[in-house]
């Protein structure tokens, strides 16, 4: 992958940051900095580590599937971009009832948004990534745009509310953007090799 993918996947994947950082910082109301930069760190990390543990399950075994590993790191990428979009679509209470700045909140809204990060990271073995040095740099990336993103997410909730934050649709085009990195790996694969 080169760097600008790997960086607009970073963005594509940080879109489900965004949105839950939106909502936390609907309901918060105020700029509290230590619970926002607690909530932004923490996405940042689950966002990072779990695409090193995908790579670390799946290297071991993607040898054995070396032929159809375009197929399978297409349709990782297309299946989560696909349920992003749809998932955009969908009406949801903006404010839901929870308190967004709890640890255990916290945690579970960052295990909930890194779960695609988790498939990518297998995806980086379907794709020849090999050594710690080569996924060194996506994790940081992916976890470096992920804090980035929670706390805009969390000043635009706070500062703008319900309306404008529905209207910027950030898990379309987080889902979009997954999709397209994945059509371009397998004609890559297909017809550029």
């Amino acid at each position: 992958m080169t760097g600008l993918e790997i960086w607009l996947l970073a963005i594509g994947l940080a879109m489900d940051c965004f949105a839950v950082s939106i909502a936390s910082g609907i309901i918060l109301k105020h700029t509290r900095w230590k619970p926002m930069l607690i909530m932004a760190f923490t996405f940042g990390l689950f966002q990072a580590i779990m695409p090193f543990i995908g790579w670390m399950f799946a290297k071991s075994f993607s040898h054995f599937i070396e032929s159809i590993d375009h197929w399978i790191a297409f349709a990782i990428l297309a299946f989560l971009g696909g349920r992003m979009i749809w998932e955009s679509f969908k009406e949801e209470e903006c404010c839901q009832l929870f308190n967004p700045t709890s640890p255990k909140v916290v945690f579970t809204m960052a295990v909930a948004t890194s779960i695609d990060a988790l498939a990518i990271g297998i995806s980086f073995a379907f794709l020849g990534v090999q050594s710690y040095h080569a996924i060194l740099s996506p994790i940081l990336i992916i976890g470096l745009v992920s804090f980035v993103m929670s706390l805009i997410g969390l000043l635009f909730g706070i500062q703008c509310g319900c309306g404008i934050a529905r209207k910027l649709k950030a898990e379309l085009w987080g889902g979009i953007i997954l999709v397209l990195i994945g059509l371009k790996i397998l004609i890559e694969h297909l017809f550029l090799q």
